[in-house]
């Protein structure tokens, strides 16, 4: 189903809010909104009467027209199909690691008396 909507807002704030609070709705498939008309399009399976009360929150709505969403044109089957261009993977290159050296102490206690 395919909504579109006529808002009154005057700032982006505005806007915002009414995004999201239309696209928390649940059963909305795509939301779009027309800056120059002020026109809210909404498709998915959601009722329009809570779609107006959501947004009434935020600026005045309007209902302006409820449809089915337009089906896409089918493309002709004529055209020849292009083979894909599978390209062969580069081996991954791990550069060389120095071995680690290990530093031990000879004395355990420095300044432990000599003479036992």
């Amino acid at each position: 189903m395919k909504v579109v909507l006529k808002l009154d807002f005057l700032d982006s704030r505005t806007k915002q809010k009414a995004l999201q609070s239309v696209s928390g709705l649940s059963g909305v498939d795509s939301v779009s909104i027309d800056m120059e008309t002020k026109k809210l399009t909404i498709i998915g399976d959601v009722d329009p009467v809570a779609i107006v009360g959501k947004l009434r929150k935020a600026c005045h709505a309007e209902l302006d027209s409820v449809g089915p969403e337009k089906e896409p044109e089918k493309k002709k089957d004529d055209e020849p199909v292009k083979p894909e261009v599978v390209y062969a993977l580069r081996a991954n290159y791990y550069p060389y690691m120095p071995p680690a050296y290990y530093v031990s102490n000879t004395h355990d206690y420095p300044n432990s008396c000599v003479i036992s």
